[in-house]
């Protein structure tokens, strides 16, 4: 850096970053903020990254019983009379295919094939779906791919709320007075009511338990309301709130990848583990062509270290050269170690190696490479096709914690 003759370096610790993107606060903020709430932004929009809690009990909470999250999920809503044509040109999968009152995960592929953007995309009635991401800038995506497409873009203004858990059923059929039950299948979703108030719910989540999501409806919501009915209702069930701490946990446990940190553009579907996401019968979508050029394998794994916690950034090698790093770590109560995704540099066979993490000449904590998820390996906790409410209501498990 050039400075002029006796002027000071700048210090970069008080630099103050300028952020020009919405910012917009929870609706249901004052319904649980104390003075240990600490939030962060996504999707231009502020959620509980951490509110005071026991992380290890709102952890068995949601494993044992229910747990309440406000998260930073944002619809999108397509529609129009060319809707189908647009998002299966957006989309690698097959958008026509999704029956009304049904959702499906899917991804959003670069020009050169990278992976842009991941979400779940709902199908509202023929002419209009809703697509749920979790960060980024989708919006802008969308509108620069219209062209010649007659469709409208717009945002329904509504938050989400996750209530996971094994005991969720029962919570969700108290709260709307029966309306969601045993019947309502994985990825199914509709207009429900909860304390005479209409939302959008869907059998959906990110923690590999059973759960739902619920999608308020913009200025047509009270929302101090709706969150007092689903508290009162979940009271009955031992359900608690919970910041995302809980949940990022169970989603590592369970496999699921966060775009942005575990992968980017710079890697296509099948290096993050997400070929079966683009449908083999699909001929047009953006990043088809380079696809078929990419076939590199999958790059991302999970890692179990029993002596330390892996974070984001940490370097994996072989103790003579660097083979990858970790993108996401934490601590499992279910495993009583540290676990995390290594992004590995090459896509070979990692699976059963033993590693260390951290730099070449110090720190060498060692680690074992293990195939995604950790828990729960054939997601029989989330895709349950015949669900039972009395099993839900009567539930009663005791935790290794020994926490009822």
């Amino acid at each position: 850096m050039m400075t002029k003759p006796g002027l000071a370096l700048p210090n970069l610790a008080n630099a103050h970053p300028v952020y020009t993107g919405s910012n917009s606060l929870s609706p249901f903020h004052e319904c649980y903020a104390n003075r240990n709430t600490i939030l962060r932004l996504a999707a231009g929009r502020f959620f509980v990254h951490y509110n005071g809690e026991d992380i290890q009990q709102a952890y068995w909470a949601l494993r044992n019983r229910a747990a309440l999250f406000d998260v930073p999920e944002r619809p999108l809503e397509i529609s129009g009379p060319d809707v189908v044509e647009f998002l299966n040109r957006i989309f690698t999968r097959n958008s026509d295919k999704l029956k009304v009152g049904s959702g499906h995960y899917t991804l959003a592929c670069t020009h050169q094939g990278g992976l842009f953007m991941d979400g779940i995309l709902f199908r509202l009635d023929d002419k209009k779906y809703w697509f749920v991401h979790p960060d980024g800038d989708l919006d802008t995506w969308f509108l620069a791919h219209k062209h010649n497409y007659n469709v409208s873009i717009s945002d329904p203004q509504s938050r989400v709320l996750q209530l996971q858990g094994p005991k969720s059923l029962a919570v969700m059929n108290l709260a709307t007075n029966g309306g969601v039950d045993h019947c309502m299948g994985y990825f199914k979703a509709g207009f429900f009511t909860i304390g005479e108030q209409s939302v959008f719910i869907s059998r959906t989540g990110w923690t590999g338990e059973l759960g739902y999501e619920i999608y308020t409806l913009g200025q047509n919501t009270d929302y101090v309301r709706l969150w007092n009915e689903l508290i009162t209702s979940g009271k009955k069930y031992g359900m608690v709130f919970s910041s995302m701490q809980a949940m990022n946990i169970r989603r590592i446990e369970a496999g699921s990848l966060d775009s942005g940190s575990d992968f980017d553009t710079s890697m296509a579907p099948d290096e993050a583990g997400l070929s079966r996401f683009v449908d083999k019968d699909k001929k047009y979508f953006i990043g088809y062509e380079a696809l078929k050029k990419r076939n590199t394998g999958n790059r991302i794994h999970g890692m179990l270290a029993r002596s330390y916690t892996p974070k984001g950034g940490d370097f994996v090698h072989d103790g003579k050269n660097i083979v990858g790093y970790v993108t996401t770590g934490t601590y499992s109560p279910e495993f009583n170690a540290g676990i995390g995704y290594v992004r590995f540099n090459l896509a070979e066979d990692h699976i059963g190696n033993n590693y260390y993490i951290g730099n070449l000449d110090s720190s060498k904590h060692t680690c074992k490479i293990i195939a995604l998820p950790f828990y729960d390996k054939n997601k029989k906790k989330t895709k349950m096709a015949k669900l039972d409410l009395q099993e839900s209501i009567t539930l009663d498990i005791t935790n290794k914690t020994g926490m009822n």
